[in-house]
C-alpha cells in the first residue's frame, strides 16, 4: 500500500488515475478548442464576438469550457466517490479499512472497464435525449449533433488512454495484494469482449470524426463554388445605381441559372419585408448575419453553426429605396448525409465482423494453451499433447515455449516420480537401519533363554536317562522331572512367540507400502508392534514411553498398519531426539476418541519448535537432525495419513514446553 512519506508528496494510485483522465482530457479539449469550430466550419465573425453572445447568450469559448468543466466534474466526483472508493479507503486506512482485499482486487480489475463503458455510453444516452426534446431539436439539428460527436469521439479517445493508463497504474496492487488473496476473481472478462470493447467504440469515434472532418472540408468547398456563382449571377444581372421594380426583380431573380433546384431567391425591402421563391422563411440567424455581418465578408451569409445553408446578397434600388436580393443554397442534401451514414454503416459491420472474427481467433488460441497448462495440473505420467504452431507471432512464440514446457514438464514428472521412490526407500531404509541395533536387542534375550532352557532340557534328559534302572527312583520322582521338562517347553514358547512377534513387526515395516495390503487391525495390536519396534531406542535414551488408551482394546481401524506404525515410530524418535540425549524424560502416547474419529497423540517436554520449522513442517523435507536425517519423515507422514487413511495431522508447541503431535484417523461409522 502506498503512503505519504516525510520526503514530499505521495499521490495514491485512484488519485493518479483521476490526474492520468483529467490531464488526458485537458490535452484533447486544448487540441479541440482551436479546431472544432474551423472544423465545423462557424460562421467567420461569430465566435467569440457580440453577435455570438446577443444570438446564444454564452461565447465560444464560454460553451466549451463550462462543458469541459461539467464533464470533468462529473466524471471525477464518479471515479472518486464511487468507482473508486473502496480502493481510495483501503489505500487510506490500510488493514484498518472496512473493505476486504478481495472486495479491493475485485474492483481493480473491474474498474477500467467499467469507467471506460461509462464514459462511450453517457455521451449517446445525452444525445438520444436531447433528440427528443422539441425544444432543443432544432438546434441538435442543425449543429447540436455535430458538436456531441466531435465531443464523443474526444471521450471516446480519452476513455481508451485512461483505460490503458489505470490498467498499468493498477498492476503494482494487483501484484502485491496477489501475496495476500489468491483467489481468482468469480466473474471473468474474454479477452475477445476485452478487445471488442476497446477497438470498437475507438473504431467508431475515428470513422466518425473523419466522416465529419471530410464531410464539413467537402461542404466548405463546395459553398466556396456556389458562391463564387451566384456572386457572378447577381453582379452580372443585377448592376449598380440601376433601379428596379418589384416585378423587374422578381423576373430578373426567376430566370437565373440555378445549380440546384433546392436553390431559391428572396428579396428585402426597405421595411424588412421578406419574400422567398420556395416559401420558407429566412432563419433569425440568418437575417442578424444579413444586417451585422455580410458586409463585412463581402455578402456571403451563413444559415447558423455548422449547418450547410449560406447564400449571397447584394443591395440594390428599387423606386429610391435600397433592397436587398440575395440567393440561398442548400451546400449538401439529404441524399449525401444519408449515403455518407450509409456507407458508414456497411463499414463499420464489415470492420467490426473482422475485429470480432481475429479477437476470438486470438482468444481461441490463448484458450489452447490456458487449457494445456490446466492439464499440467491434472495429469500425472500420461502423455502431454502439444499445441499446434499455427501463427508466426507471438502466439506462435509463446505456443512454441508452452510445447518445451510440456516436454520439460512430462520429463520432470517422470523423473520426480522416480526420484519420490528412491526418496522413500531411502527413509525406509534409513528406518529400518535404526531398527537393527533394537531386532539384536530384542532377538538376544529370547534366543539366550531359549539355549538356557535347552541346557535345563538336556540336564534333566540326563538326569530322566540314569534314572530308569535306579530302584530308589519312585513314580513322584518322574513326575517331578516330567514337570520340570513341561516348565522349560513353556518358556520355550514365550521366548519363540516373542520372537515370532519381533520378526512379523520388523518384516511388515521391511516391505515398501505400495506392497502393503489394506487390513483391518486392532488399537491393541498397533500398541503392540509400535512397543516392539521402539523398546531398544527408548531404553538406550533413557526415555520413557507412557502409553494410555482412553479407548477400548479392540476399536478396528482399516488401513496400513505398517505405515500408521512407521509414522507413529517416526514422531516418537523425533521427540527422542528433541531431548539432545537428556536422560529420564517422558513422551506420552495417548489415544481417544473425538466424535467420529481416533486421536493419537505424541506429547514430548523439550524444547518446542522453532517458527522457521514450524512453517515448513508438512510442506518441505527439512530435517533437524542433521547429516543423519533424511527430512522425509514428517513430510512422508503427514502425505501418508492423508492418502492412505484420510485422516489429518496437526501440532502444537511451545519454546520451553514442548510439542504434543495430533494423529486424526476417520472411525468407519
Amino acid at each position: 500500500m502506498q503512503k505519504e512519506t516525510k520526503k514530499g508528496f505521495h499521490l495514491y494510485t485512484y488519485q493518479k488515475v483521476i490526474l492520468s483522465y483529467v490531464i488526458t482530457l485537458s490535452i484533447c479539449a486544448w487540441v479541440l478548442y482551436p479546431l472544432m469550430h474551423r472544423i465545423l466550419n462557424y460562421p467567420p465573425g461569430t465566435v467569440d464576438t457580440p453577435f455570438q453572445v446577443e444570438y446564444g447568450g454564452l461565447s465560444y469559448t464560454a460553451q466549451f469550457v463550462s462543458l469541459y468543466v461539467v464533464v470533468i466534474t462529473l466524471f471525477v466526483i464518479y471515479q472518486r466517490f464511487f468507482l473508486f472508493k473502496k480502493i481510495a479507503d483501503w489505500e487510506r486506512k490500510g488493514s484498518n479499512s472496512k473493505y476486504t482485499i478481495e472486495e479491493v482486487r475485485k474492483t481493480l480489475l473491474t474498474a477500467p472497464t467499467k469507467f471506460y463503458l461509462l464514459q462511450i455510453i453517457i455521451p449517446f444516452i445525452a444525445i438520444t435525449i436531447g433528440l427528443g426534446m422539441p425544444i432543443v431539436k432544432h438546434e441538435l439539428e442543425s449543429s447540436g449533433i455535430t458538436v456531441a460527436i466531435l465531443w464523443i469521439s474526444i471521450l471516446t479517445f480519452n476513455a481508451t488512454i485512461s483505460y490503458v493508463f489505470s490498467k498499468n497504474l493498477f498492476k503494482p496492487i494487483l501484484i502485491s495484494t496477489f501475496k495476500e488473496n489468491r483467489l481468482p476473481i468469480k466473474k471473468h472478462y474474454k479477452l475477445s469482449n476485452d478487445m471488442i470493447l476497446l477497438l470498437l467504440p475507438l473504431l467508431v469515434a475515428g470513422l466518425f470524426f473523419t466522416v465529419i472532418v471530410s464531410y464539413y472540408r467537402l461542404v466548405n468547398v463546395r459553398g466556396n463554388d456556389f458562391y463564387e456563382y451566384y456572386k457572378n449571377e447577381l453582379n452580372y444581372n443585377f448592376e449598380d445605381n440601376t433601379y428596379y421594380t418589384d416585378s423587374e426583380l422578381m423576373a430578373e431573380l426567376s430566370h437565373l441559372e440555378y445549380i440546384d433546384n433546392t436553390h431559391s431567391y428572396f428579396i428585402i425591402d426597405s421595411d424588412k419585408n421578406i419574400i422567398t421563391s420556395d416559401g420558407v422563411p429566412l432563419t433569425d440567424f440568418f437575417k442578424k448575419y444579413i444586417y451585422e455581418l455580410s458586409d463585412q465578408y463581402d455578402g456571403r451569409v451563413y444559415e447558423h453553426y455548422a449547418v450547410n445553408t449560406q447564400g449571397y446578397i447584394k443591395h440594390i434600388s428599387n423606386n429610391g429605396e435600397d433592397y436587398i436580393i440575395g440567393v440561398r443554397f442548400p451546400i449538401s442534401g439529404e441524399d449525401a448525409l444519408v449515403y455518407m451514414i450509409t456507407t458508414f454503416v456497411v463499414l463499420f459491420g464489415i470492420i467490426s465482423f473482422l475485429v470480432w472474427y481475429y479477437s476470438s481467433s486470438l482468444s481461441s488460441q490463448i484458450k489452447i494453451i490456458v487449457n494445456g497448462l490446466n492439464e499440467i495440473n491434472t495429469k500425472n505420467n500420461e502423455e502431454f499433447e502439444k499445441i499446434p504452431i499455427v501463427s508466426n507471432d507471438e502466439l506462435g512464440e509463446l505456443t512454441v515455449a508452452f510445447n518445451k514446457i510440456q516436454d520439460l514438464t512430462e520429463k520432470n514428472i517422470t523423473q520426480i516420480h522416480d526420484n519420490q521412490q528412491i526418496l522413500m526407500e531411502r527413509e525406509r531404509l534409513a528406518s529400518l537401519g535404526q531398527l537393527v541395533g533394537g531386532i539384536a536387542h530384542n532377538l538376544k534375550t529370547p534366543i539366550m533363554s531359549i539355549s538356557g532352557a535347552a541346557e535345563g532340557l538336556n540336564d534333566l534328559i540326563k538326569e530322566y536317562d540314569s534314572s530308569i534302572d535306579d530302584p530308589e527312583v519312585n513314580s513322584q520322582d518322574h513326575h517331578e522331572i516330567a514337570h520340570d521338562m513341561t516348565v522349560w517347553v513353556e518358556k520355550v514358547k514365550e521366548y519363540s512367540e516373542y520372537m515370532s512377534d519381533v520378526i512379523s513387526a520388523v518384516k511388515g515395516q521391511a516391505v515398501a507400502m505400495s506392497e502393503v495390503d489394506n487390513i483391518t487391525f486392532d488399537v491393541e495390536e498397533l500398541v503392540k508392534r509400535i512397543d516392539i519396534l521402539m523398546r531398544h531406542e527408548l531404553k538406550n535414551a533413557l526415555v520413557y514411553l507412557n502409553i494410555s488408551l482412553q479407548v477400548p482394546k479392540n476399536t478396528e481401524l482399516h488401513g496400513e498398519i505398517n505405515s500408521l506404525v512407521q509414522v507413529i515410530n517416526n514422531m516418537i524418535s523425533n521427540s527422542i531426539q528433541a531431548y539432545d540425549g537428556k536422560p529420564n524424560q517422558n513422551i506420552d502416547l495417548t489415544i481417544y476418541k473425538e466424535n467420529n474419529n481416533l486421536i493419537i497423540s505424541i506429547k514430548d517436554y523439550g524444547p518446542g519448535l522453532s517458527d522457521k520449522v514450524k512453517n515448513k513442517l508438512f510442506t518441505e523435507m527439512i530435517t533437524t537432525k542433521g547429516k543423519s536425517g533424511t527430512g522425509l519423515g514428517l513430510y512422508m507422514s503427514y502425505s501418508t495419513i492423508k492418502g492412505h487413511f484420510g485422516g489429518d495431522i496437526t501440532f502444537e508447541t511451545k519454546k520451553g514446553e514442548g510439542t504434543t503431535f495430533y494423529i486424526l484417523l476417520p472411525l468407519s461409522k
